[in-house]
């Protein structure tokens, strides 16, 4: 049986990307950090969604947008503190919070 040769995952991204700290390097990571944050907002709008037995089309209804933007929504595209404010105003999430660390809290809406 033929071996395979594995390439660790931190090797593999200093070959494509560059080391921690070289600019295509953070640029990448702050594009990974930015997406998941997007797809975790997309994940609590479908878990909320589906809580309330909504379709995305009814959902959209509710917001004044496509089932096709909710959708987009639901996979981390899309989103826009604006909109964010309406789809989650529309499931009943009255007020909601930003947690900027060192630079306190904010209300988003």
């Amino acid at each position: 049986m033929a071996q395979m040769n594995l390439t660790p995952l931190e090797q593999a991204l200093d070959e494509h990307f560059g080391k921690v700290g070289t600019p295509k390097r953070d640029h990448f990571e702050r594009d990974v950090d930015e997406a998941l944050h997007a797809y975790r907002i997309g994940e609590a709008i479908k878990a909320e969604r589906l809580k309330q037995n909504l379709t995305q089309e009814e959902l959209g209804k509710k917001v004044g947008v496509q089932k096709a933007q909710i959708s987009r929504m639901e996979r981390g595209y899309g989103i826009s503190v604006p909109t964010m404010s309406r789809v989650f105003k529309a499931l009943g999430i009255a007020t909601a919070t930003l947690d900027l660390g060192v630079g306190g809290k904010i209300a988003l809406w």
